[in-house]
């Protein structure tokens, strides 16, 4: 599932349309991922109007576009933003495609988790301004995530960094990444974690979604080679730190990675 860093890099890529009047729009309006608004909406609002500009906030992405038009797009398990040549021909799996003269840009979504929804009017759509704290902002604050944690505290660290409403961005390799860095079990319950290590948690946070903002969000290459994202996989993998064979469970209902020396 695309998290924090790969849909800043598929928010990029259409950003090649900026600028440009989209001239022809066509969707599947019956598919799953316009169950949240009006597909034939989008195909009369859109057309003739140009993409004015684009930003990502945790999973999700809004574009702007002129005329008071806003198109957000959650891209789920499998969704994928890219460019096409203006002649592309879409298929089954190409849900929306916005044609201007000279590239398309297309939304594909082979497993249909994601999510496209359409909003007419001057200012940002709600859906859009209830978003919690950027990870990377000055908004997310140690204070503010000790906060969140309380509210959560029988839950595992590790499913509550699962939480978009706390996290938003972080999904199953980063959040194993930030308990990796932080020492942390995953599997310890949210209100027993002692502050020295939120504290940890918190610094740990902020790090590797900068750090994969840095690299995967802006060309998609990879962090850099002692992370553990780089061995979560490989069968026989041990801690990048220690060496010691890496350990698997389910937690929170997702594939967890941990190194149990040091995350005791």
């Amino acid at each position: 599932m695309p998290e924090l860093a790969e849909v800043d890099y598929f928010r990029k890529r259409w950003d090649a349309g900026l600028g440009k009047r989209i001239v022809a729009v066509q969707l599947h309006g019956e598919k799953r991922i316009f169950r949240e608004t009006e597909a034939r909406a989008i195909e009369h609002q859109l057309v003739r109007q140009k993409l004015l500009r684009s930003v990502a906030r945790g999973k999700q992405i809004l574009f702007a576009l002129s005329g008071g038009n806003w198109l957000g797009i959650h891209l789920g398990m499998s969704g994928k933003l890219r460019v096409e040549a203006a002649t592309f021909e879409a298929g089954k799996h190409e849900h929306l495609v916005l044609r201007q003269k000279d590239i398309a840009l297309v939304f594909s979504d082979a497993r249909q988790f994601g999510l496209v929804r359409f909003h007419h009017g001057r200012e940002t759509p709600a859906w859009w301004d209830v978003s919690a704290p950027e990870i990377h902002s000055p908004e997310f604050t140690k204070a503010s995530m000790r906060e969140f944690v309380r509210r959560h505290a029988r839950a595992p660290i590790k499913a509550l960094l699962l939480l978009q409403k706390g996290f938003p961005g972080i999904g199953n390799w980063m959040a194993d990444e930030i308990l990796w860095r932080a020492r942390v079990a995953p599997r310890t319950l949210a209100g027993k974690v002692r502050q020295k290590e939120l504290d940890a948690v918190w610094r740990a946070t902020r790090f590797v979604a900068r750090a994969a903002l840095r690299t995967i969000g802006r060309d998609y290459s990879d962090p850099p080679k002692d992370w553990l994202l780089h061995v979560r996989w490989r069968e026989g993998g041990k801690c990048p730190r220690d060496r010691s064979p890496l350990r698997r469970a389910r937690i929170g209902g997702r594939t967890t990675v941990w190194c149990p020396l040091c995350q005791r």
